[in-house]
């Protein structure tokens, strides 16, 4: 038949070694892939004690809740837990080099809860976040910053002026904002413990529901 290639032949030869080549090179594309696929994001949660799990069993903390939710949806991502109970803005500023490691791929920053409890000055507790996030910015790390409300008895004035921050912090510098933390669990007896203020397992298992597609979309940008 003309035109087929018989072994010994200098074309069969030039052949030959064209498919190794063309077979090496898939496999090197395919170990590339798998090894890419392989790599495990890492995605911190800078909070409080809504991050830190307070009252909940082990494993029912927040960030445990999203690493499960994740992993479900076929996300191969470690959530690291850097909740302290207690902890205001510039508390979690303080830690910030310690907390954040320069490996991390990701990071959902939940703070100003307890500033707002404490009744501290809004542009304060803006301040603190401003800067973390600058340092989340300065490291190009893409950021997600959970939002907080003042509760009423603080008064309009006060609720204005803190709830103001949130959105105004993720426009000047970039970050993704989730609008409220606490969205559809707070006031509700059913997903908080005794003290009001922090979710159980039950509303942290809602709270992760709520916020899932906004830590996707973080991921996503992680991953390009």
């Amino acid at each position: 038949m003309a035109g087929v290639l018989k072994a010994g032949s200098p074309s069969y030869g030039h052949w030959r070694v064209l498919v190794q080549a063309l077979a090496l090179a898939a496999a090197l594309a395919l170990g590339a892939g798998e090894r890419a696929s392989a790599h495990t994001l890492s995605l911190v949660v800078l909070g409080d004690s809504l991050t830190a799990g307070y009252g909940l069993p082990p494993g029912k903390a927040f960030p445990d809740q999203l690493q499960a939710a994740l992993g479900a949806r076929g996300w191969d991502v470690k959530v690291v837990n850097a909740g302290v109970s207690g902890d205001t803005a510039g508390d979690g500023l303080a830690r910030y080099d310690w907390a954040v490691p320069a490996d991390a791929n990701a990071l959902i920053v939940e703070l100003g809860a307890n500033d707002m409890l404490r009744g501290l000055p809004p542009e304060r507790t803006k301040a603190a976040l401003a800067a973390i996030l600058d340092k989340a910015k300065a490291a190009h790390l893409p950021t997600l910053i959970a939002g907080m409300r003042a509760a009423p008895n603080l008064g309009p004035e006060y609720a204005h002026a803190f709830d103001a921050i949130y959105p105004a912090l993720a426009g000047a510098t970039g970050a993704s904002l989730y609008p409220f933390f606490l969205d559809g669990v707070a006031g509700d007896p059913a997903l908080n413990q005794p003290d009001g203020l922090h979710p159980t397992a039950a509303g942290a298992a809602a709270i992760v529901n709520r916020i899932l597609p906004s830590v996707e979309d973080l991921l996503r940008r992680a991953k390009s």
